[in-house]
Formats: structure tokens, C-alpha cells, sequence
């Protein structure tokens, strides 16, 4: 397993495929974004379920990966598409994974990105608040 692998699943990653991360991450994985720190691949596996459950879309644009030895990174657009934001538009999120391998599967996953462009600002209310916000920190 390496990054060029983990990047051509996530390319992939839909609904009815989620099983083909089972052969990505190690058992005892530990995977951190934004919002979560999952331990372990059954709560991973717990949270990719509830993830593409509530989403009409989430696809993974590779960007460009690079690998040294057991650690890599892949830097990545996301295209979100789910009802309770922006009107169900589709959002787009830039992104980087750092990623760790062990026994040829990856035991640390960790993602960074903006939650305020995922998120916040396509809430309703706290979305207007957070683009004011940030026009008067642009001028």
C-alpha cells in the first residue's frame, strides 16, 4: 500500500464501494480531521457509513501526492454536496491528508482543511455571520 493507492480509492469513493477502505486502513488506525479523532477501524468504518449516508456527493479530486519512506501526502479538492448545506449546492473544499503506513496499511490519517469553507459558512445564520467577519479582516 501506498499514497498513489489511498489516492486512486478516494478518486473512486462512493456510496456502494465504501468496502474498499477495509483494505486501506490497519486495524488499529487513528484518523483526525477538523472535527473528529477516531480510533480504531470499526469507528472509522462507523463514520464513512454515516458520511456517505447523509450525502447526495462527495468526491475526491487528487491533486498531487508524495510519499517518503512510511509517510505521504496527498493534497485534494472535495466536491460536497449534502441537503442541509448551502441549499444542497455543491461545495468545494481544498484539502491535505497526511498519511503514516504500517504492515502496508495506513495507521494514521490526518486531514487538514478549513471547516468555516466545508461548513460553518453554509449554515444559515452563522454562515453570514463568518463572511462579514472576514470582509472586515480583508480590509
Amino acid at each position: 500500500m501506498d499514497v498513489q493507492t489511498v489516492s486512486q480509492v478516494y478518486q473512486q469513493l462512493n456510496k456502494s464501494n465504501l468496502h474498499l477502505l477495509s483494505d486501506v486502513y490497519h486495524q488499529e488506525v487513528v484518523f483526525e480531521d477538523a472535527a473528529h479523532r477516531l480510533e480504531g477501524w470499526h469507528a472509522l468504518e462507523r463514520y464513512f457509513d454515516a458520511l456517505y449516508t447523509n450525502v447526495k456527493r462527495c468526491d475526491f479530486d487528487v491533486i498531487e501526492h508524495q510519499q517518503s519512506g512510511d509517510n505521504g501526502f496527498i493534497t485534494w479538492q472535495m466536491a460536497l454536496e449534502h441537503p442541509k448545506l448551502s441549499k444542497g449546492a455543491v461545495i468545494k473544499v481544498n484539502g491535505v491528508s497526511h498519511l503514516k503506513f504500517y504492515q502496508g496499511r495506513v495507521i494514521y490519517h490526518r486531514d487538514y482543511f478549513d471547516l468555516g469553507e466545508m461548513l460553518y459558512e453554509h449554515l444559515p445564520v452563522l454562515g453570514s455571520v463568518i463572511k462579514t467577519i472576514k470582509q472586515r479582516l480583508g480590509q
